[in-house]
């Protein structure tokens, strides 16, 4: 199964100043801000949705095919890419701008101020799947992330106008969405993700009802943090994988980008909607233990037992089959 995964490709550069931000503001003087922070620490992280689950894939062992725009300071990024299983051969560089980045400080009380560059991310809209899936020799899904709204509103028009079953998968884009963009990039889908929280927020904006989105999709994967997932599908009972035992709780940045990888997997493996949420759920788990998105090692003798241990001895030898 050959799976596409569109969506941002990012940096971030997250800075920590060891005073409080309030304590630098003069309340008559917040019409002429000028302020500058000598901050500790400078921790420069790979990131976007689609280089991290695309990352997540590589490091099960699948080939994904990612798909986005990135600046022409991409290369060390791709190699790094490249290195851990991931096919980054359809990637757009942009000639004159950086690869997106976000660059934020957070003081003593963790409050943040931060800025998001878009950059050569704005291009994303430039790139033709079909030109994609000649390249790879075809492809069965296609899933839609984050990324420059024109450029996901395109790769959906395209899936469905070249027949490629595709997952929308808004995440962080859903707030600056209107009812009519979230229609347009759900009706038909093959798949569905989102959090609890966005799933409200996708059935208040489209005025549509838990049961209408779910006849217009095939499958509504659902996030519910430290309970799992849920699986739903028109007349067939729920699907609820629970999530493994943690060791600790170090950073939930990424966990959700981490089970979309796993899932996929699974996918790709054919082991069943369960299955791969339970590789999902592993993997996220191991994503929240680790301070960075793509900072984690997935040792498989380690992931095979945790997995053993979460989810028994018939879960474990139908994946190991394929994770060996």
């Amino acid at each position: 199964m050959r799976i596409a995964v569109t969506g941002s490709i990012a940096t971030d550069h997250l800075m920590t100043f060891p005073g409080r931000f309030a304590d630098q503001f003069v309340a008559d003087q917040l019409h002429t801000v000028s302020l500058s922070f000598l901050v500790d620490n400078l921790d420069v992280r790979r990131g976007g949705v689609a280089a991290n689950i695309c990352f997540g894939m590589g490091q099960l062992g699948s080939r994904p095919v990612l798909v986005g725009a990135a600046g022409f300071d991409f290369d060390e990024y791709r190699a790094w890419l490249d290195r851990h299983g991931v096919d980054t051969g359809s990637v757009r560089i942009s000639e004159v701008l950086h690869t997106a980045r976000f660059v934020c400080t957070t003081d003593k009380d963790h409050n943040q101020i931060g800025s998001f560059y878009t950059g050569a991310m704005s291009e994303a809209r430039l790139i033709e799947l079909k030109a994609v899936a000649d390249r790879v020799g075809g492809l069965d899904l296609v899933l839609i992330g984050a990324d420059d709204p024109e450029a996901m509103l395109r790769h959906t028009e395209e899936c469905r106008t070249r027949s490629i079953p595709f997952a929308a998968d808004f995440s962080q884009q859903i707030a600056r969405m209107g009812g009519e963009e979230i229609r347009t990039l759900l009706d038909g889908a093959t798949y569905l993700f989102s959090n609890e929280y966005e799933k409200g927020l996708i059935e208040s904006k489209t005025g549509w009802t838990e049961a209408e989105i779910l006849s217009r999709v095939g499958h509504r994967v659902t996030t519910l943090g430290s309970r799992g997932v849920r699986i739903e599908r028109v007349g067939e009972d729920p699907i609820e994988v629970g999530c493994p035992e943690e060791t600790a709780k170090v950073d939930p940045t990424g966990v959700g980008d981490a089970f979309r990888a796993g899932f996929l997997t699974g996918l790709a493996w054919g082991v069943g909607h369960e299955r791969a949420a339970q590789v999902g759920c592993m993997l996220a788990t191991l994503v929240i233990e680790t301070l960075g998105t793509q900072e984690y090692t997935l040792g498989r003798v380690n992931f095979m037992e945790r997995f053993t241990k979460a989810y028994g001895d018939e879960a474990a030898a139908e994946v190991h089959a394929h994770l060996a």
